[in-house]
């Protein structure tokens, strides 16, 4: 089973360093709110989110991906931007907005997925790799969310009408180390049916991963959703019907999901046990293929 899974540390949590710093000079360059930048001795990849005046020196706060936040010391040569060393300083105050307000930086534009933007890029000729996922509405959240990095990547996205006939599609495949398969699962929990059929065609080409949610309408943040929380509905029900009656939802299915899918505007409004997973998947199909394979 050595293509299915769990959760991995290195998409769900940096893995911590002790800072260092390195003594030469470097470019300096402004904070500005929504720069995207790597921190070097993490590797914490975010957002500024703001900067601050302490005691102990400027900081500045990045937001990920995850929508986790850190907090760094301003140090110089600290940071990475588009893949050069530079020093962030504090930007200048202007008119109505605070320290690290105002607009996103030139080059600092940011995905749906919380990826640093390529202007003016084209899209890749689709891979061999593919990703697949369960049904139309998870294909439309990952495109919704990912897309502009898949389509810069090569990947395509495709969907199965259900789990059950996840096995006849790996063997149509037929996935090897030139055209690996990625699939995202629904409610992927040990002992569930889903795990069994992951288990059962997994392998060094195909990896699965899955979410603990019942649907993927439940990977969007309640706030994000506009409700307190997601209902729960009792088995044996339809959970998508029980949700919409429970909520006031327009009991057409296909018209609450579209409502839904409009309250996602990025990764932010979407649970970590997702995107983790998804960002897994697409380095999979994106890896490069072992000589020795």
């Amino acid at each position: 089973m050595s293509g299915m899974r769990s959760r991995n540390d290195r998409y769900d949590n940096p893995d911590l360093t002790p800072p260092w710093k390195r003594a030469r000079t470097v470019p300096e360059v402004a904070a500005e709110r929504d720069l995207v930048v790597e921190e070097v001795s993490t590797g914490f990849c975010g957002a500024v989110v703001r900067c601050e005046k302490t005691a102990e020196g400027p900081t500045v706060t990045l937001e990920d991906r995850f929508g986790k936040h850190r907090v760094f010391p301003m140090t110089a040569a600290g940071f990475l931007l588009e893949g050069r060393t530079v020093t962030l300083v504090r930007p200048r105050a202007k008119a109505g907005a605070g320290a690290g307000g105002g607009a996103p930086a030139a080059g600092g534009r940011l995905t749906a997925s919380g990826s640093l933007a390529v202007p003016g890029a084209r899209a890749r000729v689709a891979r061999a790799g593919r990703i697949y996922v369960e049904g139309r509405h998870d294909a439309e959240l990952v495109e919704k969310v990912w897309g502009d990095d898949l389509r810069i990547e090569g990947v395509v996205v495709e969907y199965l009408e259900g789990v059950d006939d996840l096995p006849a599609v790996v063997d149509a495949f037929a996935p090897g180390p030139g055209a690996r398969l990625g699939v995202l699962v629904d409610h992927l929990v040990p002992g569930s049916k889903e795990s069994r059929i992951a288990e059962q065609v997994s392998g060094d080409h195909v990896l699965v991963v899955g979410h603990p949610y019942i649907d993927i309408w439940e990977a969007v943040k309640p706030a994000s959703a506009g409700i307190r929380a997601w209902p729960r509905i009792p088995h044996g029900q339809d959970w998508k019907t029980g949700v919409c009656a429970a909520l006031g939802w327009p009991q057409n299915t296909g018209a609450a999901w579209q409502q839904l899918l409009g309250r996602v505007r990025s990764y932010k409004d979407l649970e970590p046990a997702l995107l983790g997973r998804v960002e897994e998947l697409i380095d999979f199909v994106t890896a490069p293929a072992s000589p020795t394979a």
